[in-house]
């Protein structure tokens, strides 16, 4: 069994550099091939913690793991070593830990250098030089001046646009909600309350032809477009005619005949009377009605001219604020780059 499990995992252990100058930095990389599934305990070390005496390991990465095929996979890990003392130094092989059995790679060597220095020709070095005093000029920094004046100027300006757009309030508009209901509807729903009326008398009964025949005349002035509240029943009769629409116009010239009589005449109907020129007056309506149907729409407030010129000096102003902000923040990017030019 432990044999069969030493065939599967292999480590190997591998150094990108074997020679270095003192405190430069090489990277170890540690990796191990074992089956999918398994998991490996690799060698964790704290910061400057030596590998080896004089070797210190100053970084170490998370797990990488890889699909190598045939069920195998392999996971690796990265040590970043360096050293501050010339020598050839040993790196032992580092432990890794499967299914509580450990393996190993190979150990490696890491050769640590200094840089020579001649010190019989200590002539060759120079001395630092000193900071050079560059002249000043002028047409180089006056363009940068006069454009941070303009910028300022311009900020100036968005800063008072915004102050008075804030000071100048919006109009808040409200919409409504209307019920568009179709001329025929609203009359029949007229006719269906006074249907619930009984004149008894006289004055019951012009009471109660009145509001019938304004009840007719506001669905006939929607329905067909002409003002029949102002008309007298005899011109509202002609109209239909003229109009080409001859459907109950009999009737209805009975109905208002009877109205005129009950309203100017004192004239008095029987009940089967009333009762018949309702049902004619129904009728009316339900053969010249449309196929229009209730609504609901919304209604935008209208505004009055004052209400208008306010916002639209609204929205001039919101404009010259977008302007002036995107000039200022122009004028500073160019500023930044004409400084940046100057000084490196």
């Amino acid at each position: 069994m432990g044999g069969r499990m030493t065939a599967q995992v292999q480590v190997t252990q591998k150094i990108d550099s074997v020679s270095i100058l003192i405190g430069q930095q090489t990277r170890l990389l540690l990796s191990v091939s074992l089956p999918k599934g398994w998991v490996a305990e690799f060698p964790s070390f704290k910061d400057s913690v030596m590998i080896t005496p004089g070797v210190e390991v100053i970084d170490q990465n998370d797990l990488a793991k890889q699909d190598i095929g045939h069920g195998m996979q392999r996971l690796q890990r990265v040590y970043t070593l360096t050293s501050f003392e010339q020598d050839l130094y040993r790196i032992p092989a580092l432990d890794v830990k499967v299914k509580d059995e450990k393996y190993h790679g190979n150990e490696l060597a890491l050769k640590v250098i200094t840089v020579p220095v001649d010190t019989i020709h200590p002539d060759q070095f120079y001395p630092q030089k000193p900071v050079q005093d560059n002249p000043f000029q002028s047409n180089e920094w006056l363009p940068l001046y006069f454009v941070s004046i303009l910028m300022l100027l311009v900020i100036g300006v968005a800063i008072f646009l915004i102050a008075r757009l804030r000071s100048n309030k919006p109009i808040h508009m409200t919409f409504k909600m209307v019920k568009r209901i179709p001329a025929h509807t609203k009359a029949l729903r007229e006719i269906e309350v006074i249907k619930q009326e009984h004149p008894e008398n006289q004055e019951g009964q012009k009471i109660y032809y009145t509001r019938l025949t304004e009840t007719i005349r506001k669905y006939i002035e929607s329905r067909f477009g002409f003002s029949a509240m102002e008309m007298t029943s005899s011109q509202i009769i002609e109209e239909l005619r003229a109009k080409g629409d001859e459907k109950m116009i009999d009737e209805l010239k009975g109905l208002f005949q009877t109205a005129d009589l009950v309203k100017f005449a004192k004239y008095e109907t029987l009940i089967n009377e009333n009762d018949y020129n309702l049902v004619n007056a129904v009728k009316f309506i339900d053969e010249t009605k449309t196929d229009e149907t209730e609504i609901v729409e919304r209604v935008a407030p209208k505004l009055s001219e004052d209400d208008k010129k306010h916002n639209s000096q609204r929205l001039i102003m919101k404009v010259l604020i977008a302007a002036t902000s995107l000039t200022a923040v122009g004028l500073l990017a160019w500023i930044i780059y004409r400084v940046s030019m100057l000084t490196f």
